[in-house]
């Protein structure tokens, strides 16, 4: 896999100087607290809805979306659910209660359940069981040993080597107030199946296996942000927002690509 040219770097980061112009990112307002993200953020993969849904007079969502709706509407029902204390002890047919609407529920309730059991064991043994321990004892860092990445990644469901999950945390959480970066350079895209078909569409990053162009996308669009001066957890924000409906949003060099199937199993993406 090589990586991306110059000069798909250079036309892609000019159209995303353009989009970023008019360009409001999300303050995740929504979200009540670091442990609702956290617990959120931990089992935000392939969800399995087949349709969209309206929550609360809200959408309709799909997805991810409708994930984070379901859930956030089961916090106000039930303040404190999503922290340690609210989610000790789930297991499948809570998850599969938490996230059904009009028939249908989020696929994969077990493994949800388990990842959450994972997430508020090791809250527990490490962070008194609260994610704002856990936020405070990054010391303001991403990156390095003892920063948030690499703490997260104790837990199985943010273990990802790519960390897409990690870095969607610590997006919501400096967006929020609950996290200062004092280390900006450590910031990455998430590089899920939505920017991935970007990337291969624009020409950014040739066809390849999933372990290929996962990591080719995220180290292209780090450039395309650098050359394009734009941060990349905006960047990332952004181009899920508007290329989930639009898949031609940064260009369509490379033509009518799509982005390798995603592992059916995996409790990452």
């Amino acid at each position: 896999m090589v990586g991306a040219a110059s000069g798909s770097v250079e036309r892609v980061a000019s159209r995303v100087r353009a989009l970023a112009a008019e360009y409001v990112p999300p303050e995740y307002a929504e979200v009540p607290g670091p442990d609702a993200a956290l617990f959120l953020c931990a089992i935000d993969h392939r969800t399995g809805y087949l349709r969209g849904h309206r929550v609360d007079g809200d959408g309709p969502h799909t997805g991810s979306a409708l994930l984070w709706a379901l859930g956030l509407r089961a916090e106000r029902a039930r303040p404190g659910l999503l922290t340690a204390a609210g989610l000790a002890g789930v297991d499948a047919e809570a998850v599969a209660e938490m996230f059904a609407i009009e028939g249908e529920t989020v696929a994969g309730p077990d493994v949800r359940a388990a990842l959450w059991r994972d997430l508020v064991a090791g809250l527990e043994r490490e962070y008194r069981g609260e994610a704002g321990a856990l936020l405070a004892a990054c010391e303001n860092r991403l990156g390095g040993d003892r920063g948030l990445i690499a703490r997260l990644a104790g837990f199985e469901a943010f273990s990802d080597p790519l960390a897409k999950k990690g870095f969607l945390f610590a997006k919501i959480a400096a967006r929020r107030g609950w996290l200062e970066v004092d280390d900006p350079d450590s910031w990455e895209v998430c590089a899920d199946n939505v920017l991935m078909r970007l990337a291969l569409r624009a020409g950014l990053v040739p066809p390849g296996s999933l372990d290929e162009v996962r990591p080719a996308t995220r180290a292209a669009l780090r450039a395309v942000a650098g050359e394009a001066e734009v941060p990349p957890p905006v960047l990332d924000d952004l181009l899920w927002e508007r290329g989930r409906d639009d898949p031609d949003l940064i260009g369509t060099a490379a033509g009518e690509l799509e982005e390798p199937p995603r592992e059916p199993d995996s409790h990452w993406y």
